[in-house]
């Protein structure tokens, strides 16, 4: 008999350890969903392998508390709190809010559909400051800075800042050189499609840097002009392939001899749905920083006037 009740004390005990492996999993992954933030950008900062975070979101990974302590920091969370909603007992500032909310939607319950609008105006303003819209996009060819202007610019306006290619990873659990060689240039479109309604929806600061193609597929380009602020960044012809094969990557040159002639054309092709961006900054002659620093104040003035 006490064998068994034994048996039964650990198997619940097991249970309860398990079930609180997937509340936190639920809990990282909804606050990382939240941040605008990827399962690669957690793990850089964290320290911790992409797969390990995968099972950890799963609710598999037995975490020690070091290695919590290091996800909870790169969340910007304190490791109290993100235990207390892992363990579905949120400090009392976290139940005072959730009291708020419920007094408030009683109260807007019978609220007319104007009234509704100009308070969700108000909370906008308050909330997101100047980001009347709170998506801003980063388009242009590759070799235009996205990628590094973009963080610098993030940090200045005090957003995350992602690229849609990683989320693009993370939806399809595919490498992009893998979307390509298995599925084609297609399947990669509808995917992007899909991270960027993903994006949008969630309607928090962030900036994001997107393809070149993307304004090739009308549907994610009337996206990007409806619910975010594009911002077209562009240069010299020849200087798209210089800092390319500056960082590396002889892509853009490999078995193809007119490659510039090829740039060229493509520039030309997409050049008009570029032009359909709400800014644009020619970083040719400019450090990353002072693009940063322009493109900073261009889009405050944008911001507000929208």
């Amino acid at each position: 008999m006490t064998q068994q009740i034994r048996k039964s004390e650990s198997t619940t005990r097991l249970h309860r350890h398990a079930a609180l492996l997937l509340a936190l999993g639920a809990r990282v992954r909804a606050r990382r969903n939240a941040d605008g933030m990827t399962r690669r950008v957690l793990a850089e900062r964290s320290h911790l392998s992409p797969r390990f975070l995968a099972q950890l979101e799963a609710g598999r990974a037995n975490i020690s508390l070091i290695n919590l302590a290091s996800i909870a920091e790169a969340l910007d969370i304190e490791l109290p709190l993100l235990l207390a909603e892992a363990l579905g007992g949120p400090p009392e500032a976290a139940r005072e809010v959730s009291m708020l909310h419920t007094e408030i939607q009683t109260a807007l319950g019978n609220a007319s559909p104007a009234r509704l609008k100009k308070l969700l105006n108000e909370l906008r303003v308050d909330t997101q400051g100047i980001f009347a819209r709170p998506v801003i996009a980063l388009v242009g060819l590759r070799g235009t800075g996205k990628s590094t202007i973009g963080p610098l610019l993030a940090d200045s306006l005090g957003i995350p800042f992602v690229e849609l290619d990683d989320m693009i990873q993370d939806i399809t659990g595919l490498a992009l050189q893998e979307i390509f060689e298995l599925h084609g240039e297609r399947y990669y479109r509808i995917a992007e499609g899909q991270a960027l309604e993903k994006l949008t929806d969630r309607a928090r600061p962030v900036l994001v840097a997107v393809s070149g193609g993307i304004v090739t597929d009308p549907a994610s380009f009337e996206l990007l002009r409806s619910r975010t602020l594009l911002v077209w960044l562009r240069a010299e012809p020849r200087l798209y392939m210089e800092r390319v094969l500056l960082q590396g990557d002889r892509r853009p040159m490999e078995d193809r001899p007119d490659a510039m002639a090829e740039l060229l054309q493509l520039l030309e092709q997409r050049s008009s749905l570029y032009a359909q961006a709400h800014l644009n900054l020619d970083t040719s002659r400019l450090a990353p920083r002072d693009c940063a620093l322009k493109l900073m104040e261009a889009i405050r003035l944008e911001q507000v006037a929208g």
